[in-house]
């Protein structure tokens, strides 16, 4: 019922957008783009799949193996389910997938789920707030979302680098949180002790680690820029850096259909001092195809994937 909502709610914004833009002006966008930019910018989702799948690998313990082209499959299949799933569910099926194939026990393989989502988030913090710090065209507003990114970087840090703040936060949600989420709060908790733990022992593997997440995401936005080119649009690069991440956290909030809707309103809004919207609204729906590629390349393993989540529901 709730992806029913969510895809509503992305439906009902995307007619919104549409309304409002020329959207002949959209096609006569695509139409005029630069398609070698194009090739390369869409071409871009090929090592962005290959350098996470290494990350998956390099976050295997010593002993164990997961092999690049499985490594592959895991996060194709997760992008297909990520995709038509609630809650990231795709990226919890990894981790089922990984300690039924005997790579790792169940608790230590959703910990490394966790930490490989939390390095994600904080290295788009850190993006973001890099390029709020250094965006001239800031108003109160865009202070505002500055403070706001330093914020949530600032604690995102905390809570990975300090056990004992972890556990503060984590049993004071427990206390607050409805019956529902309390569950759900007391397993992460055990996760990101055990993560912690795992991690912070080898504090080269957490450096390298900590380095490719970093450099995924400077790849992720990056691309943005070159759909940007491709769409024979100019955005300074560094304003790109700002204001690409913003959009992608507009698109996490739990609202819409895979961020649809969100996402291309908040790319429309932020970019409006560099082209107009018929741009924004192509530049949205390329963001888009960001997650639709890999969800595409990964049906083929999506079969395995289901028996997984199956397999652990019952």
């Amino acid at each position: 019922m709730k992806r029913l909502v969510s895809i509503a709610v992305s439906l009902i914004i995307l007619v919104i957008i549409y309304t409002k833009i020329d959207f002949p002006g959209l096609i006569k966008v695509f139409q005029n783009c630069d398609r070698a930019w194009m090739a390369i910018s869409l071409g871009m989702v090929v090592p962005l799949t290959l350098f996470t799948s290494w990350r998956l690998q390099q976050l295997m313990p010593v002993k164990e193996s997961l092999g690049f082209w499985e490594a592959n499959r895991l996060i194709l299949a997760a992008s297909v389910l990520n995709m038509v799933l609630p809650s990231k569910m795709g990226d919890i099926a990894k981790a089922y997938f990984m300690r039924d194939r005997g790579h790792l026990g169940g608790s230590l393989a959703l910990s490394l789920v966790v930490f490989e989502k939390a390095c994600d988030m904080l290295s788009l913090l850190l993006w973001c707030a890099f390029g709020l710090l250094l965006y001239s065209e800031k108003d109160w507003l865009f202070w505002i979302m500055t403070l706001g990114v330093a914020a949530g970087l600032i604690a995102g840090i905390l809570l990975l680098g300090s056990k004992s703040i972890a556990n503060i936060f984590f049993k004071t949600g427990k206390k607050i949180a409805p019956k529902k989420l309390k569950t759900k709060l007391e397993k992460m908790h055990v996760s990101w002790g055990k993560m912690h733990d795992y991690f912070w022992r080898d504090r080269q593997q957490l450096t390298k680690i900590t380095l490719t997440s970093v450099f995924i995401w400077f790849l992720h936005l990056l691309q943005i820029w070159f759909f940007i080119l491709a769409l024979n649009a100019s955005t300074p690069f560094l304003a790109n850096l700002a204001l690409s991440p913003l959009a992608i956290l507009a698109g996490l909030l739990p609202l819409t259909f895979a961020g649809v809707g969100t996402r291309d309103a908040a790319l429309i809004l932020f970019y409006q001092p560099y082209f107009d919207a018929a741009t924004g609204a192509a530049l949205g729906l390329l963001c888009t195809s960001r997650y639709l590629l890999p969800a595409i390349g990964g049906l083929p393993f999506l079969g395995q994937f289901i028996s997984v989540i199956q397999t652990n529901k019952r």
